[in-house]
């Protein structure tokens, strides 16, 4: 029997909208103008005899219509693209890797030139996010989070390593700042993160000192944060993971020393057969070991522990 189907097309073009909530946001991600995006969807909308959406072009919401249908084209449009993977030549082409912005810039960039010497013919392609992304729905080969646990059966979760958290600033800050102890925070200039607006919170819990409001400049997202704290605008919560190189560098010191957070940075990866993607793991993995924890620092009076790095005694 014959299928009658509206035009593919114009399908993702719904869905990628309805999805994401916005014409322009689906106009990105599908690498057309929103004007293409408007024409599908009313294309599809004459086909169907209904209207998908109502309201403002800005903020269209989706009628009792479009309701039924996004999921089950969602879904539809997923065991496509899963099929797809399943018979493509997956051990060529380019890895696509998605991470927070923060993260990809201070830790991951910075190594990621061993894994091209090692690895010259593997692509990759990185996603700067400030929310983690979903390997399913976001068509990633590798997803890099925080404590994300992974409820796809094609998906496999790596640990990383734990977080720690600790006061970093800048030594021409430290000389006017004598930071020996949590409460001598008090009333000095403190940083904020939006995208982590919690961090003072969670420190101070972990330091068992009960921090008054803090207020202080908030940048939009940790690695302005990291740089405001470099030029010596005020101290700032960071995890050690972000701030090795600038401590190893004496860009940053931190006085105080680091607490565990709680938290675990781990790799989503799909579990399909990827030559590409294993090594890429092995690599990141490897990477992750070798990262030095704050502990590794064994002599705080030389600020010069068995990593080499250093640092500022407690």
């Amino acid at each position: 029997m014959k299928r009658h189907l509206p035009p593919l097309n114009a399908l993702r073009a719904f869905e990628a909208a309805a999805r994401l909530g916005r014409m322009t946001a689906a106009a990105d991600e599908l690498a057309v103008t929103p004007g293409a995006i408007s024409r599908q969807v009313l294309l599809l909308e004459s086909r169907m005899g209904v209207r998908l959406f109502e309201g403002s072009k800005s903020k269209p919401q989706l009628t009792a219509a479009g309701q039924i249908l996004l999921p089950a084209l969602s879904s539809a449009l997923d065991q496509i693209e899963a099929a797809v993977r399943a018979v493509s030549d997956i051990d060529h082409g380019t890895l696509d890797v998605s991470c927070f912005s923060t993260f990809t810039v201070k830790w991951l960039i910075p190594r990621l030139y061993h894994f091209n010497a090692l690895h010259p013919d593997i692509e990759v392609r990185l996603s700067a996010a400030e929310r983690s992304a979903d390997i399913d729905r976001e068509r990633y080969d590798l997803v890099i989070a925080v404590d994300e646990a992974t409820h796809a059966d094609h998906a496999e979760t790596l640990p990383l390593f734990p977080e720690w958290l600790g006061l970093v600033l800048a030594p021409s800050l430290a000389v006017r700042i004598k930071l020996r102890k949590p409460a001598d925070v008090a009333r000095k200039p403190l940083l904020h993160t939006k995208t982590r607006s919690n961090a003072w919170e969670m420190w101070s819990n972990s330091v068992g000192y009960s921090l008054p409001h803090a207020p202080g400049p908030e940048f939009e997202h940790y690695y302005f944060t990291i740089e405001a704290a470099i030029g010596g605008l005020g101290i700032c919560v960071a995890p050690w993971h972000l701030v090795i190189d600038d401590i190893r560098n004496g860009r940053l010191i931190a006085p105080l020393g680091f607490q565990p957070s709680g938290y675990q940075y781990v790799a989503k990866r799909l579990r399909h057969p990827n030559k590409r993607l294993d090594e890429f793991c092995a690599w990141l993995l490897r990477q992750a070991q070798e990262t030095p924890s704050p502990q590794d620092r064994i002599d705080w009076s030389t600020g010069v522990g068995r990593t080499g790095m250093r640092s500022s005694p407690p």
